[in-house]
């Protein structure tokens, strides 16, 4: 049994005929009947009966029909429950980020959104592998993932908001000869030695990209996700490396060079369930982070 079939049931208990039902509810007196032919088959006993010409309820739908009454004020609760949900300004968002963007996008939420009508933010980290990302809608609100432009576009079971298309640039030490250069071509860059990601990040491939621009493989010395430990190895002389143009801090002893001749940027998306954007506190969220992706790149 379902809702409809419920009120229409109610509806012949209080108006007395399948004619009457109809005219109320604006659909077809067939309609009517096939909705309590398929109510009949769910229920072990006869709820309706006829009266000459009319079709009148038993005891069984009767008490059935009586019943309904609770059930369609339950639902009605129910709704409006729902409802207060999706509107309620200050509900809590659950945000997961990788490293890097948690470090640029979880500050400024804080504080922007502040005061008794904000949106209680539940922050997390999650640096995973990109295949990753999508199924961790299962658990937040909103995910913010990254994508390299070599990389497959995000599945379509998840809505998509862009925040960055960020360059990623070479990390030289302080110093460093490369620095006197505005650019940097693949050849200069694969003869140093390397800080590098593990297998598996897609950091990995642009190391692989400027080994064959270059015509040689780059010697990976040091291996760590992290960007913030990578700055500070190449700051102390441990290898060159690709950061972030945007989402590093700037650190005093690392300096970035564009690269030319190698295509090295990275996405930065917002992914989340499409029903979840329903509720007003994520929608706020999900406002704010495109305000300070813009901010970022000024």
């Amino acid at each position: 049994m379902d809702e409809r079939q419920l009120r229409i049931l109610r509806e012949l208990g209080e108006l007395g005929s399948v004619a009457a039902v109809a005219e109320a509810l604006l659909v077809t007196p067939s309609a009517v009947s096939q909705q309590l032919r398929l109510l009949q088959r769910t229920i072990p006993v006869p709820l309706t009966e006829r009266a000459g010409r009319r079709l009148v309820l038993t005891a069984a739908g009767q008490a059935l029909a009586e019943a309904a009454i609770e059930v369609e004020a339950a639902l009605a609760r129910a709704r409006q429950t729902v409802e207060e949900f999706v509107a309620e300004p200050a509900g809590t968002v659950s945000v997961a980020a990788f490293h890097s963007a948690a470090l640029v996008f979880f500050p400024r939420l804080l504080r922007a959104l502040t005061g008794p009508d904000a949106p209680r933010l539940a922050l997390a980290d999650e640096d995973v592998a990109q295949e990753r990302f999508p199924k961790l809608t299962r658990d937040y609100d909103l995910v913010l993932a990254h994508r390299f432009d070599h990389a497959p576009p995000w599945p379509r079971t998840v809505a998509v908001t862009p925040l960055l298309h960020e360059p990623l640039d070479i990390a030289l030490p302080t110093g460093h000869p490369l620095t006197a250069k505005a650019r940097l071509t693949a050849r200069e860059v694969a003869a140093e030695p390397w800080v590098c990601v593990h297998d598996g990040f897609p950091v990995l491939p642009l190391v692989e990209a400027i080994a064959t621009a270059a015509g040689r493989r780059p010697e990976l010395v040091h291996r760590v996700n992290e960007f913030a430990v990578v700055a500070e190895l190449v700051a102390a002389g441990g290898g060159i490396a690709l950061l972030p143009r945007w989402t590093t801090r700037p650190h005093p002893g690392v300096v970035l060079r564009p690269l030319a001749g190698v295509r090295a940027r990275r996405h930065i998306d917002v992914l989340h369930r499409p029903e979840r954007s329903a509720r007003r506190a994520v929608r706020t969220v999900l406002a704010e982070l495109r305000r300070a992706a813009a901010e970022v790149q000024e």
